[in-house]
């Protein structure tokens, strides 16, 4: 008999992790909410069409494909199965796919709703997303993203409100020392410009986006299998290499790039935002200017985020951008929009390792029943009806066993308290609460039951 698995980068939940992940969820909805920001759901499977060509070579390498339902091999071609091209094949025998993130099927959706939107749109959405991804630390196949967008207007005070959610999630969450990393996609461009090879901005910002987990060497390796020559390298280099505070890297950067139109561009809306941003009270986040970002997805065209802690050894948290085109793809041309995503799973175990979720979330259970007998089984669950009558969760022991066990088993569910039931509590129609973690017991009279509930 085989072993019983999942899939790798796949996991299962338990009761206690679920209650954290919907802490973390409830979180980030209600800052959503407060932000004004609406919610929407779309489908797990887009058409491959739809998702094929966004996220660069790369990325579509790693969109999952769902093989056609009954035989899907009938209409492939011979010459294709015989040549084994797995490239052609994957068109004949899947039609659909997971969707990667949540970004392009919100784009789609925009297009095919568009008549029923009201713009600028700003819609929330926190759903499950599938990466056939190597799985390690921090990276799953499998994972929930959070996402908030703004489409229809080029305004940049929306960047400025994207940060300011950022900063007021992970604070609420309770980090204390976390980064947001801010850029810009066009200043990226003026740089592809001033050496030369503007048809290689992509290679360039997909390489420039490994730097720290290849480094500065890994990085000129890879440019050059791109197409860049150890002359444009050269000239690459004093920018990849700049230091200093921000306003020194932006001095430097108008001079470097004081003939690329898009480059200037691009430092101007950056300066703008961090105006606005100096306005602002943050509270706890670093928003930090940081040349090497470059986020590889091919859609971002302006302002470009990532969020990282400084607490633990974790990838980014959260990540986002400005696009000026994406609905473009799908038909509905000029509709800019720009937006951030939380990374659920990694923003779960940062709080772990930090132990930083609240403890009062451990359990939604609040009352055990327990009993000694028969008779006090019976008088148990009359009041077991009383309670959930009253909102309270509760439930009872279902069989008549040794209270060390059911003791045992309210330790285990995490119930805040145990009904302690015998003849006494009978005869004198009284419910005696015992506080798991104090220990403390108290009796209460079970004909004052609104009472009883006004503790919980």
């Amino acid at each position: 008999m085989s072993k019983v698995g999942i899939p790798k980068g796949m996991r299962d939940f338990s009761p206690d992790e679920v209650a954290k992940r919907t802490y973390i969820f409830d979180t980030i909805r209600m800052a959503f909410k407060k932000y004004g920001f609406q919610a929407i759901e779309t489908p797990s499977m887009e058409n491959l069409q739809t998702l094929t060509g966004k996220y660069g070579a790369e990325g579509d390498q790693l969109i999952f494909k769902v093989l056609n339902s009954g035989d899907y091999l009938a209409k492939t071609s011979e010459e294709n199965l015989t040549a084994k091209n797995s490239k052609a094949l994957t068109t004949e025998i899947a039609e659909k796919a997971l969707r990667y993130d949540l970004t392009v099927p919100f784009a789609r959706y925009v297009v095919m709703h568009q008549n029923d939107i009201t713009f600028p749109f700003k819609r929330y959405q926190i759903q499950p997303v599938w990466r056939a991804d190597r799985p390690q630390r921090g990276r799953y196949r499998e994972f929930y993203q959070c996402d908030a967008d703004i489409v229809g207007s080029d305004a940049l005070i929306n960047e400025v409100e994207l940060i300011l959610l950022y900063d007021e999630v992970f604070s609420k969450l309770g980090l204390s020392d976390f980064d947001i990393k801010i850029n810009n996609r066009k200043i990226l461009a003026g740089i592809a410009e001033i050496i030369g090879k503007p048809d290689l901005i992509i290679d360039l910002t997909v390489a420039i986006d490994k730097i720290d987990k290849i480094g500065l060497d890994g990085v000129e390796k890879e440019l050059i299998e791109k197409g860049f020559s150890t002359s444009d390298i050269e000239k690459l280099n004093p920018v990849l290499r700049l230091s200093g505070n921000y306003e020194a890297k932006i001095n430097s950067l108008k001079t470097i790039l004081n003939n690329s139109e898009i480059g200037l561009k691009g430092i101007a809306e950056l300066t703008n935002i961090f105006e606005l941003l100096a306005k602002c009270k943050i509270k706890n986040a670093k928003v930090v200017f940081d040349l090497t970002l470059a986020r590889g997805l091919n859609y971002y065209t302006g302002a470009i985020f990532e969020v990282s802690t400084n607490q633990v050894q974790m990838g980014s948290i959260g990540g986002g951008g400005r696009y000026d085109d994406l609905t473009g793809l799908f038909g509905l041309k000029d509709l800019t929009g720009v937006g951030i995503s939380f990374g659920a799973d990694r923003i779960y175990d940062v709080l772990h390792e930090l132990n930083l979720f609240p403890i009062a979330i451990k359990s939604d259970l609040t009352v055990l029943i327990t009993h000694f007998d028969e008779a006090a089984f019976a008088f148990g669950f009359e009041i077991l009806q009383a309670l959930r009558a009253a909102n309270i969760a509760s439930e009872i022991y279902p069989n008549v066993v040794k209270m060390q066990k059911q003791m045992k088993y309210a330790h285990q569910k995490g119930a805040q308290y145990v009904a302690l039931l015998g003849a006494q509590e009978i005869e004198n129609n009284i419910l005696v609460l015992k506080h798991m973690d104090s220990g403390d017991q108290k009796e209460y009279a079970l004909d004052k039951i609104e009472a009883i509930a006004a503790i919980f």
